[in-house]
């Protein structure tokens, strides 16, 4: 049955369509570049799960709320309104880049957008986001935290002892598990002993809810009343996300441990057509707009890579600074 759209304005449809496309060309030219070794280090596609970042944060006042994700990064950081230029060059490892080089494809940061990584380690954001949101009560702000972190990072300690303070202190965070269905390589069903996560969170008192994941309406809708409620309640909830991603856990990985049965399934509910079909249904888009929004962010992309190319290497004297100790 087609979407209906009836209830949505097309400024903000053609955004989100837009937003999910420039993540998807851009971590198409990344993997490209660093299959050209143009990028050294860790490399985390985010292709198939588009409409988790682009639809949850676009619900959100970035004026006021804050972003705060793992190791699979770029999507978020481009949602956040960052810039290919500053993420390629920051991938290159170059002086332009949004963490001066220093951080590369896992540590994506822009503390004026309040867009706050890029983390490395399993589930390290998940109590960083908790004092975040601690921050926004104890100053009496109405900012809320999105707070994202994969099926892999759910049954770290540290996602159970920041859901607990959560509550205790009603803070007003939003934690959401982007279920990609594998951790690394390891189907989730594997390793955990419930299939919903969502009823996760219910341990210590906070409403959780299971959505689909790859059509990018229902996220939007679903975190924009969760953004609301949140905010006027000051209290933490928490979403499991369901999705998928298309390519390998990380640019070494050639996942071999689903079929491609599998991944053609998937493939046929992939986010950015499910919007573009909806759209083409109700005579809100044709084949020729949809194809000119696709080649102006290539050529955003490709500009993107020359950015990249052409900036220049850190300063060698860079590696002492903003070092604490």
């Amino acid at each position: 049955m087609p979407r209906l759209l009836s209830g949505y304005k097309k400024d903000l449809l053609i955004g989100l369509l837009r937003e999910m496309i420039l993540i998807r060309r851009f971590e198409e030219k990344a993997a490209q570049m660093y299959g050209l070794r143009k990028i050294g280090g860790f490399c985390h596609l985010y292709i198939g799960q588009e409409a988790v970042a682009v639809g949850s944060i676009a619900a959100l006042d970035l004026e006021m709320d804050y972003v705060i994700t793992g190791y699979r990064d770029h999507g978020h950081a481009l949602a956040c309104g960052m810039t290919a230029d500053t993420l390629m060059a920051e991938l290159y490892g170059k002086r332009t880049g949004c963490s001066k080089g220093k951080g590369g494809s896992m540590h994506l940061f822009d503390a004026e957008r309040h867009m706050l990584g890029g983390n490395g380690i399993v589930g390290s954001q998940i109590p960083v986001a908790t004092g975040v949101a601690l921050k926004i009560k104890y100053k009496k702000e109405r900012g809320v935290v999105l707070c994202y972190f994969g099926d892999g990072a759910i049954h770290q300690g540290a996602y159970h002892e920041s859901l607990n303070l959560a509550k205790i202190w009603e803070l007003p965070v939003i934690y959401i598990c982007e279920n990609n269905q594998y951790g690394m390589g390891t189907d989730f069903e594997r390793v955990s002993s419930v299939n919903d996560f969502s009823i996760m969170g219910q341990s210590y008192g906070i409403p959780g809810k299971q959505i689909n994941g790859m059509d990018v309406l229902i996220v939007y809708d679903e975190i924009f009343k969760a953004a609301e409620r949140v905010r006027k309640e000051s209290t933490p909830l928490f979403f499991e996300i369901k999705t998928y991603r298309y390519k390998g856990h990380s640019m070494s990985d050639p996942a071999k441990y689903r079929t491609r049965e599998e991944l053609s399934t998937y493939k046929q509910q992939d986010p950015i057509l499910i919007l573009k079909n909806a759209m083409v249904e109700e005579n809100m888009l044709d084949e020729d707009e949809y194809r000119k929004i696709d080649d102006d962010i290539k050529s955003v992309c490709r500009n993107a890579v020359d950015f990249a190319e052409e900036s220049p290497e850190p300063d060698p004297s860079a590696l002492y600074d903003d070092i604490l100790a």
